[in-house]
């Protein structure tokens, strides 16, 4: 078990994770030691990077953002969120996770190298809380030992391959290259995004907004990203101040001590928190695009030697900040549009359960928001410029507020209340394997796990070659 714990903490180790592609890329192309090591060392440092500016956009800003905004609004439901439901279920199901991760990752190498899919799924926490759902599902529908890890293996690598298929038409626009392809387990609102961008073809694309000479400034991504979020910070706290904020009992909050430490000798006024909030927003974009650019110039070009001995045409998928270079505008744009629909689907949510039928009221969670709708913002603005970053935005919004309240309900009967996933892929294959689980009991529903796996070898061997060249 020490053996398996070890391989285990290596592959649920992202950054250790990808350095290993990039290490057995350079190798399999024959590189110097000299370029093994500095592709290997850059590619694990530029993971680590990213990983620090996404933790720093959320201590540093958005959680807190969510709790001031909560407040401001008197919001009461449930947020969504990945790990409070993957921390929850390891508790019991940690071991069963992992071995669905480890299975579910070598699958994924068979899947890439006998179907159309190839694409090497590389984000190695959605992969984790992937494996965690499954688990967690499949064991409601009698499944338990190997034949739990097996099923869920089949179901992951399935999603895993499936996930990035769905995105890389609208993925090649946005990069302008077929190298690397998409791996964020929110893939299915991205696809819809970049389809409804489709509608507003031909529209100016934001990145080309000609701003008058006295706010060229604006132009730069990190300067326009701070003075926007600079705005919306204040607007917000203001709104929350006023309602009381300051003299509420801080135990209700749990990212808010800066703010709320009101005539104390380390007191900070709500009008300088909101402008370093703001700031701080900024940085940590900032510091997630540097780690993206750092990773995607060292694992593309270490990744063609995996692609050539090991998979052919394997192409890396890589999680969502991947995209924000490529249209920094779409992604402030989208964040704010996402977060003004998912108010808008929590105000519908709200009619319909006073109304219709008892529903979860699900609060608009800042972190979703940004990272997942900032990524529609670019497809969007990948297909429709403008108007279809806006557009595939806000339909995003609206999809990840009304998915994660459908999928409640089967969380719920699992025993997890209060929680659900907040990405789109997570709230439709769990709905589906949820009630499936439900419906069939043991053997059956491992033959139809397994069934999912093989369906994508055999189209490839089935179905007739010219699809592929047509792409």
């Amino acid at each position: 078990m020490a053996v398996l714990d070890f391989i285990v903490n290596i592959l649920s180790t992202p950054e250790i994770l990808v350095g290993l592609l990039a290490l057995l890329g350079l190798v399999l192309q024959k590189k110097p030691i000299e370029d093994v090591v500095m592709g290997t060392i850059k590619t694990i440092v530029g993971f680590l990077v990213l990983t620090a500016g996404s933790s720093y956009l959320q201590s540093g800003s958005l959680l807190a953002f969510g709790e001031v905004f909560n407040y401001a609004f008197s919001m009461q439901g449930v947020v969504p969120n990945n790990e409070a439901v993957v921390s929850m279920a390891l508790n019991t199901f940690g071991q069963d996770s992992a071995l669905i991760m480890c299975i579910g990752m070598i699958l994924n190498i068979v899947l890439a190298r006998f179907s159309r899919m190839r694409y090497i799924f590389l984000t190695g926490h959605h992969t984790l809380y992937m494996a965690c759902m499954l688990a967690v599902v499949l064991s409601i529908g009698g499944l338990s030992g190997w034949q739990l890890w097996v099923g869920g293996g089949c179901v992951l690598a399935f999603i895993m391959v499936l996930s990035p298929a769905y995105c890389q038409p609208t993925f090649k626009k946005v990069t302008g290259t077929d190298g690397v392809a998409l791996g964020h387990f929110g893939g299915i609102g991205y696809a819809i995004a970049g389809q409804v961008g489709k509608l507003f073809k031909g529209g100016k694309s934001t990145e080309d907004i000609n701003f008058p000479k006295r706010l060229i400034f604006l132009r730069d991504t990190t300067v326009s990203i701070s003075i926007t979020m600079i705005v919306f910070f204040f607007i917000v706290t203001a709104v929350a101040v006023a309602r009381g904020i300051l003299s509420a009992d801080p135990t209700q909050f749990s990212y808010l001590n800066t703010l709320l430490n009101v005539g104390t000798e380390t007191q900070t006024n709500w009008v300088v928190w909101a402008f370093t909030s703001g700031c701080a927003f900024a940085g940590g974009v900032y510091i997630v695009l540097s780690g993206v650019r750092l990773i995607v110039g060292e694992i593309v070009p270490a990744f063609k030697g995996i692609a050539e001995k090991l998979v052919p045409g394997a192409i890396p998928a890589i999680d969502c900040p991947v995209a924000y270079p490529y249209a920094p505008n779409a992604v402030i744009i989208g964040f704010l549009v996402s977060f003004l629909a998912g108010v808008i689907g929590l105000v519908i949510l709200t009619a319909i359960d006073a109304n219709l039928a008892p529903v979860a009221l699900i609060l608009p969670g800042v972190v979703p928001h940004f990272f997942c709708g900032a990524t529609a913002g670019v497809f969007g603005n990948a297909e429709g410029g403008v108007k279809g970053c806006v557009a595939g935005a806000f339909v995003h919004g609206l999809l990840i507020t009304f998915l994660p309240a459908i999928c409640m309900p089967v969380f719920t009967s699992l025993g997890f209340t209060s929680a659900t996933f907040s990405d789109a892929d997570f709230s439709w294959l769990g709905i589906l394997f949820g009630n499936l689980a439900q419906a069939v009991q043991g053997a059956p529903l491992l033959v139809i796990c397994i069934l999912f796996f093989a369906a994508p070898i055999v189209y490839n061997f089935v179905a007739p070659k010219h699809e592929v060249a047509a792409e």
